[in-house]
């Protein structure tokens, strides 16, 4: 899979699983201070991403996920 195909892929599951607008996302855009994510709504992209791609984000990962880009990076060297 190609790192354009993911990352379109990774801001619309965000964008619709956040209800924004995929224009408001970029690769540098920080879930937390950008994106206004709090922990239940990281819980539910974690699981949109595990079921998407078909991959397990371990708890000891997920903290290393700050921005669009890092998750991107994740998906890239785990699928």
């Amino acid at each position: 899979m190609r790192k354009e195909e993911i990352k379109k892929e990774v801001i619309s599951l965000i964008a619709d699983t956040l209800e924004i607008e995929k224009e408001n996302i970029n690769e540098k855009s920080n879930l937390v201070s950008d994106l206004d994510v709090e922990s239940l709504d990281l819980v539910g992209l974690v699981v949109a991403f595990e079921d998407k791609y078909n991959v397990e984000i371990p708890d000891s990962e997920i903290k290393n996920l700050q921005t669009v880009e890092d998750i991107i990076s994740f998906i890239e060297k785990n699928v």
